[in-house]
């Protein structure tokens, strides 16, 4: 087995859209970044790739390229599985936390654990999603995304997809 940490912020900033785990939130403000600024995603990515010993998302993408401006942070997570996938992993389960004051990701983390899970081929209940405010610690003009990721081994992925379904019946 194998355990990923990543995690990112990002400032808020009008005029951009907010995009969190590849859901488009409506908001009036979005999170600037040399990409799209997807915390969540950027999070995950670092998770996926320090998980392998990949490096990190920096490695990959460098900010300094002017190629990667504005990117869709979803081709962050695909290289990140073509590592796993080299490395001989699957991912058991991912587990993040989202630091922000608004919007409140509650009436949201349905739908981003569900874009998140389809993004890496696995089932949402494989996908923790939570928000917590930052409870006036200064952070109110930016969000924070903490993910943690559990690989496992290939030979055992069909243990843990049947071990999933079993548990959705």
């Amino acid at each position: 087995m194998r355990i990923g940490y990543g995690w990112d912020s990002h400032e808020f900033k009008k005029g951009v859209p907010l995009k969190i785990g590849g859901v488009e939130l409506p908001y009036k403000k979005g999170l600037t970044g040399h990409s799209d600024g997807d915390v969540l995603l950027h999070a995950l990515t670092d998770a996926l790739l320090g998980a392998v010993a990949a490096g990190d998302i920096g490695a990959f993408f460098p900010p300094s390229d002017p190629k990667w401006k504005g990117a869709d942070s979803i081709i962050f997570i695909q290289e990140a599985l073509k590592q796993v996938r080299r490395a001989g992993y699957t991912i058991a389960n991912v587990d993040s936390t989202l630091i922000l004051d608004k919007p409140k990701i509650g009436p949201y983390s349905r739908k981003i654990q569900a874009r998140v899970a389809e993004l890496l081929g696995i089932e949402p209940e494989q996908v923790g999603i939570k928000a917590k405010t930052p409870e006036g610690m200064g952070t109110d003009d930016a969000a924070i995304a903490h993910v943690a990721v559990l690989l496992a081994p290939d030979k055992i992925r069909e243990r843990l997809r049947a071990h999933t379904r079993k548990k959705r019946s």
